[in-house]
């Protein structure tokens, strides 16, 4: 047990994250509070659609706040809570799942393991604004404050549509899977009760790597979406055209790819669709090397479709997911194991970025867990490329030092008009407005140092402080 029996205040200080210095920090509060309030543009996250069409009371406080969080559950997995007892079904069979106040128990037991983390900055903001709790989870408070949280749930001003009005969110985007019928998506379309945007995200990276155990699966369940044989490559992009256009009609404005590289050297048709037949007899059809260069050619063939129907490109590369395979195999993927993996872009994007580099209204946004490339590849991208946009920190690095890190690596070659705007990617619906809080807080503090240092007046950081919150998220991802 790593927390204290005794409970301490729980009041998020005004200034946090400001400047320490008193000139830069009254310079960071005139920046941040020219954006506090304005509407939230969330253009790539991993809500449920059918949770706001759905619009139904959240379970219990665990189930909202804990067990869908993979940042959560990651530390304190770490800190030895072993992931059978934070709601994640064992598939061993060994291990029942636990009701959800013995996992907030679990949480409330070893919040000091959050100290000096952003999940504890995004908790303590989301504790404070949206449940009204004043005192820090500990092993002592933790089943009044369980009941208050579960007594606020059942409210209505704590249901889904209630809270995505109070967030003040105007645009929330999801991520959905090829085949995915969107219903979600249009009922909320059609229903004059709602007036949010929750837009679809197409994300398919299973078909971009024939070595995976589901390849086939996701493959045929493409072709029976759209109708169309995907025994052939030719068949198989026949049918992404189709489905994009789908998610195109229901409002969609943008694809997500999340691969382990960025390689996008193109195959010759006959070599394609060669590597395309011996996958259809399985993941042992292929060898290594084939399966990466379908997977490089298929990211070619993305940037093409992009081009010739205007979704915008998000690429998600280096990341080694389910790095630990007992865990996988026990409870299942998104359970924290994913890890960083040594980024790179400027070479392996080459043959993509020849041929549509400089085409007009492609929009290429690249994301990565590995930091040292923003200065060294990202940035100098952006600042060439019409096509390529800075994405914001994600994940490992979606901290406020972070943001700061990334604004001077980034702005000295590509400026702020050609970032993405915050990124929140979370699941955690509650942790939104906390996560999209901090950035601007932390944006206001970059701001502050270049107005301090007389390199932008108040005005201009004041400026480019709402260009960063709303117009630039509008422009990159077309919305």
């Amino acid at each position: 047990m790593s927390s204290t029996s005794t409970t301490t205040p729980l009041a998020p200080h005004p200034d946090r994250l400001f400047p320490a210095d008193p000139g830069a920090r009254a310079v960071a509060r005139t920046v941040y509070d020219a954006v506090r309030d304005l509407p939230i543009i969330s253009p790539h996250g991993h809500v449920d659609a059918a949770l706001i069409a759905d619009d139904q009371p959240f379970p219990d406080p665990a189930a909202l706040l804990v067990t869908p969080d993979h940042y959560v559950l990651r530390l304190l997995h770490a800190n030895g809570v072993g992931l059978q007892d934070l709601g994640r079904p064992d598939h061993s069979g060994a291990h029942p799942l636990p009701d959800g106040r013995e996992v907030w128990r679990r949480l409330a037991e070893h919040w000091d393991d959050f100290t000096g983390t952003p999940v504890r900055y995004w908790f303590e903001t989301e504790l404070h604004d949206v449940f009204g709790l004043t005192e820090h989870p500990s092993a002592t408070n933790a089943d009044e404050q369980y009941d208050r949280i579960a007594a606020a749930l059942a409210t209505p001003a704590l249901r889904p549509r209630a809270l995505f009005d109070s967030f003040g969110i105007e645009v929330l985007a999801t991520t959905d899977g090829p085949a995915d019928d969107l219903a979600a998506h249009a009922r909320l379309a059609a229903d004059p009760s709602f007036t949010g945007r929750v837009l679809p995200t197409f994300r398919a990276d299973a078909v971009f790597d024939p070595s995976r155990p589901d390849w086939r699966h996701v493959v045929a369940s493409i072709g029976e979406a759209s109708g169309i044989d995907t025994g052939t490559h030719d068949g198989l992009l026949a049918a992404l055209r189709d489905r994009r256009r789908y998610f195109i009609e229901h409002g969609a404005t943008a694809t997500d790819t999340g691969v382990l590289d960025a390689g996008s050297t193109p195959l010759s048709a006959a070599e394609r669709a060669r590597i395309h037949a011996a996958a259809q007899q399985g993941p042992s059809g292929v060898t290594a090397a084939e399966a990466v260069a379908y997977r490089h050619d298929m990211l070619f063939r993305w940037a093409e479709m992009s081009v010739e129907d205007g979704l915008v490109m998000q690429l998600h590369p280096g990341v080694v997911r389910n790095h630990h395979a007992p865990t996988l195999e026990r409870f299942g993927p998104d359970t924290g194991h994913d890890l960083p993996a040594v980024g790179a872009f400027t070479e392996p994007l080459r043959p993509l970025l020849e041929a549509f580099g400089t085409t007009p209204g492609f929009h290429l946004v690249l994301f990565t867990v590995d930091e040292t490339v923003f200065s060294r590849e990202i940035g100098p991208l952006a600042g060439f490329y019409p096509a390529v946009y800075a994405g914001a920190p994600w994940w490992f690095i979606d901290t406020p030092a972070a943001i700061g890190r990334y604004r001077a690596a980034v702005t000295d070659s590509a400026g702020f008009t050609k970032t993405s705007g915050f990124i929140d990617d979370t699941r955690a619906y509650c942790s939104i407005p906390a996560r999209h809080d901090m950035a601007r807080r932390a944006d206001a503090a970059y701001l502050a140092s270049l107005v301090v240092t007389h390199q932008l007046s108040e005005e201009d950081a004041v400026h480019t402080a709402r260009r960063i919150v709303s117009d630039v998220p509008r422009a990159t991802f077309k919305l």
